[in-house]
């Protein structure tokens, strides 16, 4: 059996807002962006060169979905992104003004930053340590 995570559910405020932020700020590919309905679209971005799992930017809808904007994990980092080369990666979210809260520190398993999305979701931003690289 072969199994693999398709999409993750990121609750947006506004598409083209998020959109944005993804493909400009953290250098994602933009996958989808297709009108589902007057309001709704299904809205996929990835990093480069990712081939399998994608975030879905669902716009939330409803004073329950609006509120998990930027807090779907109770304050907890949500997502994790690997890179093969940390400095290269970090040095272009800082100079296009991504929030870091914990700067970089080496770690057993590889060296990691924590950032914040637009919303204030948390990721971090890691690159494994060699024996963890088959991830990549």
């Amino acid at each position: 059996m072969k199994q693999h995570i398709a999409q993750i559910a990121l609750a947006v405020d506004d598409y083209d807002e998020a959109i944005r932020f993804y493909t400009e700020k953290l250098n994602f590919d933009l996958i989808e962006d297709n009108l589902l309905g007057e309001t709704k679209r299904w809205v996929l971005v990835r990093p480069k060169g990712a081939a399998e799992c994608c975030l879905l930017l669902a716009k939330a809808v409803g004073d329950e979905q609006k509120s998990r904007i930027g807090n779907q994990t109770g304050g907890r980092v949500f997502l994790f992104l690997y890179t093969d080369d940390f400095w290269r990666d970090y040095n272009d979210m800082v100079a296009k003004g991504i929030n870091f809260i914990r700067e970089p520190i080496q770690e057993t398993y590889g060296i990691v930053a924590i950032f914040e999305d637009l919303y204030g979701n948390l990721w971090d931003l890691l690159q494994p340590a060699l024996p963890h690289r088959q991830s990549l």
